[in-house]
């Protein structure tokens, strides 16, 4: 969150394993270079995130979180805006003992 609110890409980016999935607008996964765009894009308005995990749940590698979240930003027009949902997210614990998002879906719904 820390990294997220200080706007820094690549300290956000390097909590993605490599081919993760990102859902930030329902409907739209994306992956590869083009989650790394739409997240540079969205870091860029400085956006302003709360969160409070609600569940977790680990299995050796792979742990599934739900998350309560808000996010305090301005769409492309500038305007002010407030986000919310209930993320469903997939991490992955790396050889390095860093917890990666595999999949990322704040709105919970694919």
């Amino acid at each position: 969150m820390d990294a997220f609110n200080a706007g820094d890409f690549d300290a956000v980016d390097s909590f993605y394993t490599e081919e993760a999935v990102a859902v930030w607008e329902p409907g739209k996964p994306l992956t590869g270079q083009a989650r790394r765009d739409y997240q540079r894009e969205f870091l860029a308005r400085k956006p302003r995130m709360t969160a409070v995990p609600r569940q977790s749940f680990v299995t050796g590698d792979t742990a599934l979180l739900i998350v309560d979240w808000v996010i305090e930003t301005v769409d492309e027009a500038g305007t002010p805006e407030r986000l919310e949902g209930v993320g469903v997210d997939v991490l992955r614990l790396g050889d390095d003992s860093v917890w990666r998002y595999a999949v990322d879906d704040p709105f919970g719904q694919g």
